[in-house]
């Protein structure tokens, strides 16, 4: 079993930044990729960014794009969103996800993603 837990949640100003961590445990840890989703009130759930465990590669959402970065640190077992230039839309519970079938490539969906965290609300102010 793993276990997934986010930090690094809040309230900022629009134009401001914040970085969520995700903390993986459990069993032993290499998943395929670990990815980023989000879910804001009365809407679906959707995909944010993910990286592949080795860091080959990457996805990123149109809508977060050139502000947000995910990055991870295999030694810790942990994977990183760094985001900036926040706005009013980008408030959500933002959670984490581990995919740990042998894939090929990144998939976008929430259905992908075998093990998720409890979420981290990140509340962004105009």
């Amino acid at each position: 079993q793993v276990q997934l837990v986010e930090s690094g949640g809040g309230l900022v100003q629009a134009g401001g930044s914040l970085r969520l961590s995700c903390a993986a445990s459990g069993r032993t840890f290499s998943p395929y990729a670990m990815a980023w989703f989000r879910q804001a009130p009365g809407k679906d759930r959707e995909f944010v960014a993910a990286s592949t465990w080795s860091g080959g590669n990457t996805n990123y959402a149109d809508s977060v794009k050139g502000r947000f970065t995910i990055s991870r640190d295999n030694a810790k077992n942990t994977v990183y969103l760094q985001m900036h230039s926040l706005n009013p839309e980008d408030t959500a519970v933002y959670y984490c996800a581990a995919d740990v079938r042998p894939r090929s490539r990144i998939v976008t969906m929430t259905w992908g993603y075998d093990y998720w965290g409890q979420g981290t609300q990140v509340t962004v102010s105009s």
